[in-house]
């Protein structure tokens, strides 16, 4: 039976190995909403990507766009509570912006992707609550590891460390509601009770709204 809640779509961002798809699963069994992932086994780019992300960058991130946009329509037309793992604001600010930034997507390439990213957030609207889980690169490496992902072996700790910057960056500015959670000090995957704090933080959120 899921929860009476003012909330219907929080959303899960942090940088990869943050623990997004961890949370957003225990989230989703503890509300009893739906959870929504990022369609990894589905994109047809991810492992070119990580093979040689200057060829395959846009494509990946176009790819991303459309998906995420499918996403929020679907949410928002089914009026169903939900929790989204990774936003779309997340490839826009952080990865089409850092792969630009690093030279491995040309200007031309940006320019289109960001064009398409601005006509669609006129459509959109934001989440209800963006949970932001700030990790050390330690804590990333250690995470990333330990899910053994083929294609993300080849992640150079350069590449990890500008995404964490643009996260940082973003977070700063970001105007709507906002939970962030220390994952160098908060083990919610193995520790219930640190699952029970994030939990109650969020329901200070909902307390807030009434």
């Amino acid at each position: 039976m899921s929860i009476e809640y003012p909330l219907s779509h929080i959303a899960v961002a942090g940088n990869i190995g943050a623990g997004k798809t961890t949370l957003t699963k225990l989230l989703a069994k503890h509300y009893g909403w739906m959870p929504h992932y990022e369609n990894e086994a589905g994109n047809p780019y991810i492992s070119d990507f990580y093979r040689d992300m200057k060829h395959w960058s846009f494509h990946m991130q176009v790819y991303y766009l459309n998906d995420r946009f499918k996403q929020i329509l679907s949410f928002r037309k089914n009026h169903i509570p939900v929790i989204q793992d990774r936003t779309i604001y997340e490839d826009a600010f952080i990865f089409s912006a850092n792969l630009r930034e690093m030279g491995l997507m040309t200007e031309r390439d940006y320019a289109c992707y960001q064009s398409l990213f601005e006509t669609i957030n006129e459509l959109i609207q934001a989440p209800d609550l963006l949970i932001y889980l700030r990790a050390s690169i330690a804590t990333l490496v250690d995470q990333i590891q330990k899910r053994g992902r083929e294609y993300e072996d080849s992640i150079r700790l350069d590449y990890l460390k500008k995404l964490n910057a643009k996260y940082e960056a973003w977070i700063s500015g970001y105007k709507g509601r906002l939970l962030i959670v220390n994952c160098d000090e908060t083990n919610f995957a193995d520790d219930p009770e640190q699952l029970g704090e994030v939990i109650n933080q969020i329901e200070s959120v909902r307390s807030s709204l009434f």
